[in-house]
């Protein structure tokens, strides 16, 4: 990877390609303090991001982005703030965590205002607390602002309650990148199987149906109800439900992809009560999730 070297101020930096130095500071002159913001950018749409996220945004002198990042906001940025993608995707030349750390610091010395602005929640399967660890151990201050998850957001875009007062009273969040069989996989599935909440599965389409095999192996009904629903708050929002069971053949014929959110009820109970509204508008209200059967 190629190391940071100088570069105009103000220019979008590709990911991958050289990245301008900091600015400079006159000899005899005082750095003025800089600090870092890990800015939570919610799960796609640009106006979930919080209001406290948007004001560090636009203040920012850096903004470093990642791929799920709600990047129209930055359209909005000051003419001169500078922006880094360092977007990690399959078959792109990316900056690597190192580099991506070093330049926080490097930015933050420099006496700039710098904004690492991530998808969904800095420290949801993100690398949020270590970037705080790194930043804190340099001796950088840092500001956390927390963002909308995928993992609560998108069953709420499709009028899917993960709690509810007559349903399940409680749900879990887990990670779906590594093989069932993995042996890195910390994943006790089994327990999960056991636990009567609902279950919610990010990353987990590549595994998708290992996972659902291994949840029916460990007991929960293959006639479960189960969704997954596809680039939630974009325009490109897409979304299946199907028994648990059916679940890898519906999301394939569907050609749903990451980034996905899979819900599924361990307790039979991720469904409309019959007396609610299965969308805000018409048959589905435009979510693609009618009213689950009991």
């Amino acid at each position: 990877m190629p190391d940071p070297a100088a570069a105009p101020t103000g220019r979008a930096v590709p990911a991958g390609r050289a990245v301008p130095a900091g600015r400079a500071v006159p000899a005899g002159r005082a750095v003025p303090a800089g600090r870092v913001v890990l800015v939570g950018g919610g799960p796609g749409a640009d106006d979930l991001i919080t209001v406290r996220g948007l004001d560090r945004l636009l203040a920012a002198d850096v903004v470093i982005t990642d791929r799920l990042a709600p990047t129209g906001l930055l359209r909005r940025l000051r003419p001169d703030a500078e922006v880094i993608d360092a977007a990690r995707a399959p078959g792109r030349r990316t900056l690597d965590y190192e580099q991506i750390i070093a330049l926080m610091i490097d930015r933050a010395r420099a006496g700039q205002t710098v904004v690492r602005l991530k998808g969904g929640d800095p420290f949801v399967f993100a690398h949020g607390a270590q970037e705080v660890r790194c930043c804190a151990d340099a001796g950088i201050p840092v500001e956390v602002v927390p963002g909308v998850t995928s993992a609560t957001a998108a069953p709420a875009l499709v009028g899917l309650p993960l709690t509810s007062t007559d349903g399940a009273a409680g749900f879990s969040v887990v990670s779906g990148h590594l093989h069932p069989d993995d042996p890195a996989c910390r994943i006790d599935w089994s327990a999960l199987s056991r636990s009567g909440t609902n279950l919610v599965i990010l990353m987990g389409m590549r595994h998708l149906s290992d996972i659902v095999d291994r949840l029916i192996k460990e007991g929960i009904d293959p006639a479960a109800a189960s969704a997954c629903i596809a680039d939630a708050s974009l325009p490109s929002q897409r979304a299946v439900q199907s028994e648990l069971g059916d679940l890898p053949t519906a999301v394939t014929a569907a050609g749903l992809t990451n980034p996905a959110t899979v819900i599924i009820n361990t307790a039979a109970h991720l469904r409309h009560r019959s007396d609610e509204p299965a969308s805000r508008q018409g048959d589905d209200g435009g979510t693609g999730v009618r009213q689950f059967r009991r």
